[in-house]
């Protein structure tokens, strides 16, 4: 297995908590699957903004892995967070954030991306990895 890529982000969670507040479900349901919404909404105050950030700095810590940040078609609502049946968090890509992945990807290979995320107030931290495995 190779390492092709590897992104990180620190999120303030206030930032994330005052774009909440001002702009409700427009910015949640433009950034933030339906998955990733249940998951933070099962949770209240600062675990629900927390969860939120975290995922946010799950977004921007691939789009910089990917090497395009969000532009040339790559969308936070193409980044995806889930979590395995363990907990363990991971990367659902779609769209454009897909396609970049394939193109990054050296032949005979397929990708594994490894993300970890925490939080601890007032801060959000992820770190992508993408590496490659033999096909």
């Amino acid at each position: 297995m190779s390492v092709i890529a590897a992104g990180v982000d620190l999120c303030d969670m206030r930032r994330i908590e005052r774009v909440i507040e001002q702009f409700g479900d427009r910015f949640l349901n433009r950034v933030f699957s339906p998955t990733e919404r249940a998951r933070a909404d099962r949770r209240s105050g600062q675990a629900r903004i927390g969860a939120y950030a975290k995922r946010w700095a799950a977004k921007e810590a691939c789009a910089k892995a990917l090497g395009t940040g969000f532009a040339q078609g790559v969308a936070q609502s193409q980044i995806g967070v889930a979590n395995l049946p363990s907990g363990q968090p991971t990367l659902v890509l779609t769209g454009a954030a897909l396609l970049r992945l394939q193109q990054i990807m050296p032949t005979g290979q397929v990708p594994h991306l490894v993300l970890s995320m925490t939080d601890e107030h007032p801060y959000a931290f992820a770190e992508v990895i993408i590496s490659g495995r033999p096909a």
